[in-house]
C-alpha cells in the first residue's frame, strides 16, 4: 500500500510550547512552512478549521500559489456554507490548483465552539445533517446533469456544477470523529478516516469500526493517524527533550496563554477523540513501544497531542506498526513546527518510506512463491 505522509502549516507560528506574537496570519511563516514541506518530502499539508480561526480555504489558495507540487488537506466543517456552493469552491480551487486539493471533513463535537457559528444542534444532528451535506458534495462533483436532493437539512432542486474536480473520482474526503454517529457517516463518505495517535489496541478497534460501517457500501477507506514525533540521536536524548518540551508546556499553560484551546481541567472532554485519548494517558505515560501522552494529559487532549519519542530509527519502526494494522497515511507535526518539520524531512519519512518498502517487497516475494 502507497505511503502517505501530511504535515502541518499554522496561521502563525505557535504550539504548546511556543507563545504566539504578531499577527494572527503571519505570511512570512505560513510561506517558510510551505517551502519546508514542500523541499521536505511531504505529500500534503493540513490546513485546520476553527470557529475563531482565519477561514482555511482562504489560506489554502494562498499557499497554492507559493507551492508547485504540495498537496492540500483543507480542514471544512460542514453546515455554514451551502453545500452545492462548498462543492464548487473546493471544485474551482482544485483547478487553480492543479489537482492538489483534498478535504477533511471535521463535523465538531464541542457544542459550545459550534454555538460560536451559531450552531444549535445537537452532536447526532450535525452527523445526520453531515452526511447530507457530503451527499450532495459528491453528486455536485460528478453528476453530469442537473439533480434534486431532499434530506431532512437540505433541499435543493435542479443542482449543477459546471465545475468538476480534475480528478474522475471527485475530491479525496478525509474524515474525523470517533462517535457512534461519526463512525456510521465515515463508513459511508470517508476516503480516507483520520484518528489520532492512539494506543495500538485503541487504532486497531478504530479500524475494525470503520471497515464495519463502511462494509455494507462495498467501501474501503484508508486511514490516517495523527502523531508529534519527538526525535534526537540517542533514545535517551529524545526522552529528555519530551521532558523539556513537558515543562514549556507546563509553564505556559500556567501563565494562562490560551494559544491551544485545551479542554477545562479535570472536566470531560465533549468529543469522543479527546476521551479516547485521555483513557490511553490514563494507561500510562508511556505505552506500547514508545507513545508518549503527558501533552495529552496536560491539554485534555484537545487535538492531536500524543509523540512517538525515539530515535528516527526507533520512531520509523515504531510507525512501521501502525501500517501493519492499516494505517497508510501520518499526520505528523511537531512543538517547533518548522524546525521539526525540517528534520521530519531530512530524518523520518525517508526511513519510514524505507521500511514499507522494504515490507511490501518481502510480502510480494512471499506472493510469488505461493
Amino acid at each position: 500500500m502507497p505511503i502517505e505522509f501530511i504535515g502541518y502549516i499554522g496561521n502563525h507560528n505557535a504550539s504548546e510550547t511556543i507563545k504566539r506574537s504578531g499577527s494572527i496570519i503571519d505570511r512570512n511563516h505560513i510561506a517558510a512552512a510551505a517551502a519546508i514541506h514542500e523541499n521536505g518530502g511531504f505529500d500534503r499539508v493540513l490546513l485546520a478549521f476553527h470557529s475563531t480561526s482565519p477561514e482555511s480555504i482562504l489560506v489554502a489558495q494562498h499557499v497554492t500559489e507559493r507551492t508547485r507540487r504540495l498537496k492540500l488537506m483543507v480542514a471544512h466543517r460542514p453546515g455554514f456554507t451551502a453545500p452545492t456552493l462548498a462543492a464548487r469552491q473546493f471544485a474551482t480551487l482544485d483547478h487553480l490548483s492543479d489537482g492538489r486539493i483534498a478535504v477533511h471533513i471535521i463535523t465538531g463535537g464541542n457544542d459550545q465552539e459550534l454555538a460560536q457559528d451559531g450552531d444549535q444542534l445537537t452532536k447526532e444532528e450535525r452527523y445526520a445533517r453531515t452526511s447530507e451535506y457530503l451527499d450532495i458534495l459528491r453528486q455536485e462533483w460528478t453528476s453530469a446533469k442537473p439533480f434534486d436532493y431532499e434530506g431532512k437539512f437540505y433541499r435543493v432542486t435542479g443542482a449543477f456544477s459546471e465545475v468538476k474536480p480534475q480528478g474522475p473520482d471527485g475530491i479525496p474526503v478525509y474524515f474525523g470523529g470517533s462517535s457512534d454517529a461519526a463512525i456510521a457517516v465515515a463508513g459511508k463518505h470517508a476516503d480516507i478516516y483520520a484518528l489520532w495517535g492512539e494506543t495500538l489496541a485503541q487504532v486497531a478497534e478504530t479500524i475494525r469500526r470503520v471497515r464495519a460501517a463502511a462494509a455494507p457500501y462495498g467501501r474501503s477507506p484508508r486511514f490516517s493517524l495523527s502523531l508529534r514525533p519527538i526525535l534526537a540521536d540517542t533514545e535517551e536524548e529524545a526522552w529528555a527533550k519530551a521532558d523539556r518540551i513537558l515543562e514549556r508546556a507546563k509553564a505556559l499553560h500556567a501563565s494562562g496563554e490560551r494559544l491551544i484551546r485545551g479542554n477545562a481541567a479535570g472536566q470531560q472532554p465533549a468529543n469522543e477523540g479527546s476521551r479516547r485519548l485521555l483513557a490511553a494517558a490514563t494507561q500510562g505515560k508511556r505505552l506500547d513501544k514508545r507513545l508518549w501522552t503527558e501533552i495529552a494529559a496536560l491539554t485534555g487532549a484537545s487535538g492531536n497531542s500524543t509523540s512517538l519519542v525515539g530515535t528516527p530509527d526507533q520512531v520509523a519502526e515504531a510507525m512501521l506498526d501502525y501500517y501493519d494494522l492499516g494505517v497508510t497515511t501520518f499526520l505528523i507535526r511537531g512543538f517547533d513546527p518548522l524546525e521539526d518539520a525540517f528534520h521530519y524531512g531530512r530524518d523520518l519519512i525517508p526511513r519510514v518510506r524505507a521500511l514499507v518498502a522494504k515490507r511490501e517487497s518481502g510480502t510480494r516475494r512471499v506472493q510469488a512463491a505461493e
